[in-house]
C-alpha cells in the first residue's frame, strides 16, 4: 500500500518512511501542510499518517479539508498532545485513528492495515480469494494450503488484484502502489512481476484485460 506522510520533523519523516518500507508499505513524505493537500490532489494513496502539529497550519485543518472535499482515505493522525480532550477533538474531526508520540513503528504499520481494512469492508485480517489467501501482516502467501515465496513488489500486486478481484486494474495504478516519488520505473516493471507471479502461481492466476489492465484470474 502507498501511504503519504504528512510530518515536519525530517528525523521522524525519515524514520517513519523507512519503518514502513520494512513493513511492506510504499511511503512518501511531505512536511507542511500545503504539500500535504497538493499531494492528495494530484497523487494516489491508500492511507494518510498526519502530524497534527505542523509549520504552516494544523494537521486538523488538513483532516477537515480531505473530509470536506469527500475524500475518505484513512487517516492515521499523530500527535505530540495525547490527551483525551485532543483524541477526540481528532477523532471528531474525521481521523480513523490516533497515535500519540512516541509510538513503535510495528504498532503504526498494525494500524494502518486496520484502517484500510475496515475502509476496504473487510472484518479479517487476512485475504481468502479462489484458493489464495494472503496476509497483509506478516506478508506470506499460500495456494491451496502451499505456501508461495514472493518478492516484496509481486506481494503488492498480488494485494491489489486480491482486495478487489473483480476490477481491472490499469498498469498505471499498479506503478502508483509500488513506486513512491524518488524511484524509478521503468517501462515493462509490471509486465515483469506479472509473468513472474503467473509463473509462481499459474498461467491463468492473473487476467490479461487487453487495452484497459489486469485482474485476478483462476487460480
Amino acid at each position: 500500500m502507498r501511504i503519504l506522510i504528512v510530518e515536519d520533523d525530517p528525523i521522524l519523516l525519515d524514520g517513519l518512511s523507512e519503518g514502513l518500507k520494512l513493513s511492506g508499505f510504499v511511503a512518501d513524505g511531505v512536511a507542511t501542510a500545503a504539500d500535504a493537500t497538493e499531494a492528495l490532489r494530484t497523487d494516489r494513496f491508500d492511507a494518510v499518517v498526519l502530524d497534527r502539529m505542523l509549520p504552516d497550519g494544523s494537521g486538523l485543518d488538513v483532516l477537515r479539508s480531505i473530509r470536506r472535499s469527500g475524500n475518505r482515505i484513512p487517516v492515521l493522525l499523530l500527535t505530540a498532545k495525547d490527551e483525551v480532550g485532543d483524541r477526540i477533538d481528532g477523532l471528531d474531526a474525521g481521523a480513523d485513528d490516533y497515535l500519540g508520540k512516541p509510538f513503535d513503528l510495528d504498532e503504526v504499520a498494525a494500524r494502518l492495515r486496520a484502517i484500510t481494512r475496515r475502509a476496504g469492508g473487510r472484518a479479517s485480517a487476512t485475504i481468502q480469494v479462489r484458493g489464495l489467501t494472503l496476509d497483509p501482516a506478516s506478508m506470506h502467501v499460500s495456494r491451496n494450503g502451499m505456501e508461495v515465496s514472493l518478492s516484496r513488489r509481486e506481494f503488492s500486486i498480488l494485494h491489489a488484484l486480491m482486495e478487489s478481484p473483480q476490477a481491472i486494474h490499469s498498469k498505471q495504478s499498479l506503478e502508483e502502489r509500488l513506486y513512491g516519488w524518488q524511484e524509478d520505473v521503468e517501462s515493462n516493471t509490471i509486465e515483469v512481476h506479472i509473468h513472474k507471479l503467473r509463473a509462481k502461481l499459474g498461467s491463468s492466476a492473473i487476467e490479461t484485460v487487453r487495452g484497459v489492465g489486469y485482474r485476478l484470474g483462476v487460480v
